[in-house]
């Protein structure tokens, strides 16, 4: 299988480059602008599959299908809000968003390999992606959530809940009144449920609400610790590849 990285940030493209290895999926080469990959699907066959960042130095990655009538495989890495990705899943894309999660990234490989034959006769209508990405269509989010204590259930507003976190494989909300409840769901679905402006994945356990950050604390390894307000049981770490998007995100 022929592998190539589309990814103008290079620390990115060698960190994927990395991981692929690991899932043994060597990559032939890696491309940095619109131009640079223009230039090389000119004179060179195309791969099997492209892991394509949507954004490049030089323009959007959309411009090198103006140009060049490309047949392989695509997963865009993107650090587009997630509301507007509906628009892969709409044109039968896959997507990762940034930072890539290794597992979400094998996921994805293994998904591509079960479809492979189909992917390629794919019809992909990049316009009206590129309208959704430039122009987001409005979207409505959760309000509140309910829970159920005891034998009854109780309706708490979003603006009561400081974050969601996972734990035993159960899914929790931690209220501004310091209580806990189990959600009948779990953080990959509450995705599409919560405003990217107010609530954040810091890490794949825990969406923290920007209302609710107490104090935010450099930790070992470039990494940043979270305080809440409330909220005591763990501890709430950024990762190092989370960190430059989560401070854009508090901006």
């Amino acid at each position: 299988m022929k592998v190539i990285i589309i990814e103008d940030e290079k620390p990115s493209a060698r960190r994927l480059n990395r991981m692929l290895e690991r899932e043994n999926m060597p990559v032939d080469v890696m491309l940095h602008s619109v131009s640079e990959a223009i230039e090389w699907f000119k004179n060179n066959e195309h791969p099997d599959l492209i892991f394509l960042d949507i954004q490049l130095s030089d323009g959007l990655s959309f411009e090198i299908f103006e140009v060049i009538d490309i047949k392989s495989a695509i997963i865009f890495t993107t650090a587009y809000d997630e509301y507007a990705l509906q628009a892969f899943k709409l044109n039968s894309i896959d997507y990762l968003l940034k930072p890539i999660d290794e597992d979400e990234l094998i996921a994805a490989v293994e998904k591509y390999k079960e479809r492979a034959p189909q992917t390629q006769n794919v019809q992909l209508n990049f316009e009206d992606i590129k309208k959704l990405l430039v122009n987001p269509i409005e979207r409505t989010y959760k309000k509140r959530y309910t829970v159920k204590v005891g034998q009854h259930l109780k309706m708490i507003p979003i603006d009561e809940i400081e974050c969601f976190y996972s734990e035993n494989k159960g899914t929790y909300l931690h209220t501004t009144e310091g209580r806990n409840y189990l959600l009948e769901t779990s953080l990959e679905h509450l995705e599409d449920e919560l405003s990217p402006e107010i609530f954040y994945r810091v890490s794949r356990k825990f969406y923290i609400n920007i209302n609710a950050i107490k104090d935010i604390v450099s930790y070992t390894n470039s990494r940043l610790q979270i305080k809440l307000n409330n909220f005591n049981e763990q501890e709430i770490i950024v990762s190092r590849e989370r960190v430059k998007d989560f401070k854009n995100w508090l901006n």
